[in-house]
């Protein structure tokens, strides 16, 4: 009988890493503003990390659209187009990601001035993005296993849209908590009297405004899309559950360190990350598990 896997690893890996984000959840709950208060403290380091860190996760965008490319093109000539269509939208979205969410840092490195600065600027901070992540179809291309075109199909489907769908997500849920930021609220007389807890919801009060926008955390949907790495080694001319585990291992490592960075970035309280952290992961496992099925059917 076939073991039960989610996203190409065990079930028991899923059980894990939801049953810790929820340990985090309920102590976050008690004790969110004790922890900040504890471990917040901006860094250069912590800053890089913060504007750079999420082009690993990113990576995954183009390499789904490499899946949907090879997967698309064995199914015959009429399917070229739309291979081709998909490939660069994968493209197209890590770029576009990249300079919605750190943009602004980047265009500043090129000294760039929104109303002062001329288009060519601008443009050039899109460039560096592009050029970032051209690499990454051409060598997943050439590390994929192209004898289940299905199975590439299911696998770059369900990272792409299952990655916009969590954004989406994510953005919606800032909205009805409007939760307060640490870095905002510490800019107060009293801070402490400002705080909320995740569950003490004002709807709509965000709005624009992203010193209330920090539940669930972004970044870290952003980073759980590390979670799907152990799918991508599952379609490599060169496989096994070895370097499925590692990928798994390399994923939960890099979701560890973000989740502690938008901490001490003061960006965050542990329930926003854990949060952030179990909505991806649970919509990553619903729609990777459904693609996957039907791939095998």
């Amino acid at each position: 009988m076939k073991k039960k896997t989610v996203m190409a690893m065990p079930a028991g890996c899923f059980c894990g890493v939801a049953a810790v984000c929820i340990l985090g959840i309920i102590l976050g709950s008690f004790h969110d503003y004790d922890i900040n208060v504890a471990l917040a403290n901006k860094t250069d380091l912590g800053a890089f990390f913060a504007t750079y860190g999420s082009f690993f996760s990113y990576c995954l965008y183009p390499a789904a659209g490499a899946c949907l490319y090879v997967g698309l093109k064995a199914k015959g000539d009429r399917f070229h187009l739309l291979a081709w269509v998909l490939l660069l939208l994968g493209c197209f979205m890590a770029v576009y990601y990249s300079n919605s969410y750190n943009g602004k840092t980047v265009r500043a490195l090129f000294g760039y001035t929104a109303g002062e600065s001329g288009t060519f600027l601008s443009v050039l901070s899109w460039l560096f993005w592009a050029v970032l992540y051209a690499w990454v179809p051409f060598v997943v291309i050439r590390l994929l296993d192209h004898a289940d075109p299905d199975k590439l199909i299911a696998v770059g489907a369900a990272i792409l849209i299952a990655g916009i769908a969590a954004d989406n997500v994510n953005l919606w849920l800032k909205q009805v908590a409007s939760r307060p930021r640490y870095k905002y609220l510490i800019t107060l007389e009293d801070p402490a009297s400002e705080y909320r807890n995740w569950w003490q919801m004002i709807p709509n009060l965000a709005g624009s405004n992203d010193n209330f926008k920090s539940w669930p955390s972004g970044n870290m949907t952003i980073a759980s899309m590390m979670f799907s790495l152990p799918m991508l080694t599952d379609v490599m001319k060169i496989r096994s559950s070895k370097k499925n585990l590692f990928a798994f291992v390399i994923a939960c490592l890099f979701v560890a360190v973000y989740g502690y960075n938008r901490i001490h970035m003061t960006n965050h309280f542990l329930s926003d990350v854990c949060f952030g952290t179990l909505i991806t992961y649970i919509l990553y496992a619903v729609v990777s598990t459904a693609f996957l099925k039907a791939a095998e059917e």
